[in-house]
């Protein structure tokens, strides 16, 4: 059986869609329907229920599409490797992200890496936190980028860097006169928050709890980019990552204010699969990525 063959089949099931896989291969969606017709050929059986919508795996598709996502990770790290032997990186480094890791940061670490190695692809999406878990761990991604990593058996993490929070505010709010605040002067606030399902909401309430502060909920939300909405709105105060407010500080549309007794800080590591065989340009991107994202750090403590 023939590695596009494969390589169709499991695009096919990862976007769930056959015309979307036959895109992501270049292929007529009509190539793509007789690629995975083939396979179901081959084994005698039939892969795909093509009787729901969207279609489901059969159990024996399942099986197949599991078995063959790692046939195709090996696949690319060894051709990768040869490749890199004469020179030459190669192939495709799928990575996801959380939102508030940065656009700006991503977009100038993937410029540098295809600048670098202009035979090699980046493909880049932004999902929820649990999202990057489930693509990593389901193989649709190699790298994710998360808040507050957490090792497993199945999962490794790479630390990154630490980022700073602070109290965010509108400028007109009377906090934002002060050059730092504790959590004491939060007291009561009116506050917008982060979903509670979310890891960077418990550590605030944890951070608030521990000092036996209360705040007012008024508004939460599952991104940052809402939560400062709904603070240039003058909804009420947040704590956020300080990198993620740079833009709105520089155009004066919001205050931020540093938390001290003590700081708080958000982690960001990169998750990848125990065992991943590392293909040469997946570890330069890492390089790249760790490179990029210490260089930021630099700037903000310098």
């Amino acid at each position: 059986m023939k590695i596009a063959t494969i390589r169709v089949f499991c695009d096919v099931v990862q976007h769930q869609s056959f015309s979307r896989g036959a895109a992501a291969n270049q292929v007529s969606q009509s190539a793509a329907t007789q690629s995975v017709h083939r396979m179901e050929q081959h084994f005698g059986v039939q892969l795909v229920d093509r009787s729901k919508r969207p279609f489901v795996l059969t159990p024996e598709g399942q099986a197949c599409y599991e078995g063959f996502r790692e046939v195709l990770e090996l696949y690319d790290a060894v051709e990768t490797k040869v490749r890199s032997l004469r020179k030459e990186i190669t192939g495709r480094v799928r990575v996801a992200a959380i939102y508030s890791v940065g656009l700006h940061d991503m977009s100038r670490c993937m410029k540098q890496f295809m600048r670098r190695y202009p035979k090699a692809k980046v493909q880049l999406e932004y999902l929820r936190p649990n999202k990057v878990y489930e693509a990593v761990l389901n193989s649709e991604v190699d790298l994710g980028i998360v808040s507050y990593p957490v090792p497993s058996v199945e999962l490794n993490v790479i630390p990154l860097r630490s980022e700073k929070m602070v109290l965010v505010c509108h400028p007109n709010h009377a906090l934002a006169r002060r050059k730092v605040v504790t959590a004491e002067h939060l007291k009561d606030q009116a506050f917008v928050g982060f979903d509670r399902d979310l890891v960077i909401r418990k550590e605030i309430d944890r951070y608030f709890r521990q000092r036996n502060i209360s705040v007012r909920i008024v508004m939460e939300f599952d991104n940052i980019e809402t939560i400062k909405q709904a603070i240039g709105i003058e909804a009420g105060v947040s704590i956020l990552p300080e990198p993620t407010v740079r833009a709105e500080l520089a155009r004066g549309d919001l205050a931020a204010v540093r938390l001290i007794a003590p700081a708080l800080e958000r982690p960001l590591g990169i998750i990848h699969r125990q065992r991943k065989v590392f293909a040469p340009t997946i570890t330069k991107f890492l390089d790249l990525l760790q490179e990029g994202l210490d260089a930021n750090e630099d700037r903000q403590h310098g």
